[in-house]
């Protein structure tokens, strides 16, 4: 099982070097040195292009609760809760000046609240519906790494203790507040005042934490809140000149104790037969298209089946430089559906396992850059990667293993944006492979 993305797969097929290839000149050298070869630009290799599925994205220690959910016409039905535990600073009520003092204590009531982070997607036009229900289980994950994924889930009571809708409006952080039910704030709250709760570990075992699940049947977006927010308890004296509430809070203190649980119904579209996570989904089963999709595992996966063989063009020659160009499917993307500015790009065995980032030669990531250029037909607008070293590499290697590109949105982990791309037979948005090889 391996925790991570999902794979798109572009094999390249070599045609003829006769007459798919030109000539021209390429300068190399330096300040020093600068010498002239005939240099082959092979720009007819066919990739192939294939959507993978990464069982398990690690969703815990995010700093984000991710809520919401909305039916995509593409990819089906994107869902997700979020689970976390809540501790405070100290379990007593305000310092008093007494020990019967906290004795005029009253319930007044409790509530939770939500502080939009600025991250949306899709449609915020439409209400949002939420329900708060109380944990069965500790936030405790049953793995050895001690997190939280993306698949994860905890046992919770059926019946809601707080409710709320709202139409979302992210960018001006407007406050949620959600009333939660009295019943359970008046027994937390006398757990408190009796002093039967005194420490966190009593805390937790008497409450073990929160799911928020969205509810909404209409709803169209999913939008992300700080882990800042927090369970606030009211309470004051029975007999107050002021009549002002006290406060006590309950807040995350614990990012690691807080998953996002991020699903995707799949059926009856086009991608209702992806495979499990070792295999991959060619692009030309699914109308020349490839798919990414951050927080439920879809990741697109490239690879160069017979990059070797440009070793035996020439007696002597190597390459020189690439660069792929890979393209958003038209249509596909809109303000609703905007384009990520970058990919991720990573390195991966034919089991889809990742091995690393695809780096530089000075050892930083390299990432596909968007080109928002516009024209009339969007022709231009595309994600250009470079890949001299990466398939120079693959070309001199030894063993007959070869390694595959896997491209995701860098907020793979908390989000669940998505993106459409085509592979050499899409009809209008074709993906690019130039290899520029030099004859010496």
């Amino acid at each position: 099982m391996y925790r991570l993305f999902i794979v798109l797969f572009f094999g390249i097929l070599f045609i003829s070097c006769d007459s798919d290839v030109d000539a021209g000149e390429f300068v190399v050298g330096s300040d020093n040195l600068s010498v002239t070869n005939k240099v082959i630009l092979i720009d007819t290799a066919t990739v192939e292009v294939s959507t993978i599925n990464f069982d398990s994205l690690k969703t815990s220690g995010q700093s984000r609760i991710l809520l919401g959910n909305y039916d995509d016409p593409i990819f089906g039905k994107v869902k997700s809760d979020s689970y976390f535990q809540l501790t405070s600073s100290a379990y007593n009520l305000q310092t008093t000046s007494s020990d019967t003092e906290g004795a005029n204590y009253v319930f007044d009531s409790i509530r939770m609240v939500l502080v939009p982070d600025k991250y949306y997607y899709s449609d915020t036009t439409k209400v949002q519906s939420i329900s708060i229900h109380r944990l069965l289980q500790k936030v405790k994950p049953n793995t050895e790494d001690d997190s939280f994924y993306n698949n994860s889930s905890l046992n919770y009571d059926a019946a809601s203790i707080g409710t709320a809708s709202f139409k979302p409006m992210p960018n001006r952080q407007d406050t949620v507040f959600v009333k939660m039910d009295a019943v359970f704030g008046d027994a937390l709250f006398q757990k408190l005042k009796k002093r039967e709760i005194t420490t966190e570990d009593e805390f937790i075992e008497y409450f073990k934490g929160l799911v928020i699940r969205s509810v909404s049947e209409n709803s169209s977006c999913v939008m992300g809140f700080k882990t800042t927010g927090s369970l606030q308890l009211f309470y004051s004296k029975k007999v107050s000149e002021s009549g002002t509430s006290l406060l006590k809070e309950f807040t995350i203190d614990d990012v690691s104790k807080q998953f996002n649980r991020i699903s995707l119904d799949r059926t009856g579209t086009i991608l209702k037969d992806l495979p499990g996570t070792t295999e991959r989904l060619s692009s030309d089963l699914t109308e020349n298209k490839s798919f990414i999709q951050s927080g439920t595992g879809l990741a697109c996966r490239i690879d160069f089946p017979n990059i070797k063989e440009l070793k035996y063009i020439t007696e002597k020659g190597t390459i020189v430089d690439a660069k792929l160009i890979i393209r958003p499917v038209n249509n596909t993307y809109s303000k609703t559906y905007p384009l990520a500015d970058s990919l991720s790009i990573y390195v991966a065995d034919k089991l889809n396992r990742i091995k690393g980032t695809l780096n530089s030669a000075s050892g930083y990531p390299i990432y596909a850059v968007l080109n928002k250029a516009e024209d009339e037909f969007d022709e231009n607008i595309g994600y250009s990667i470079p890949l001299g070293a990466f398939l120079y590499n693959e070309m001199i290697k030894q063993s007959d293993s070869k390694s595959a590109l896997i491209l995701t949105i860098p907020n793979i982990f908390n989000g669940v944006n998505r993106l459409v791309l085509g592979n050499q037979k899409n009809a209008g948005n074709k993906i690019q492979l130039k290899i520029y090889y030099i004859s010496y």
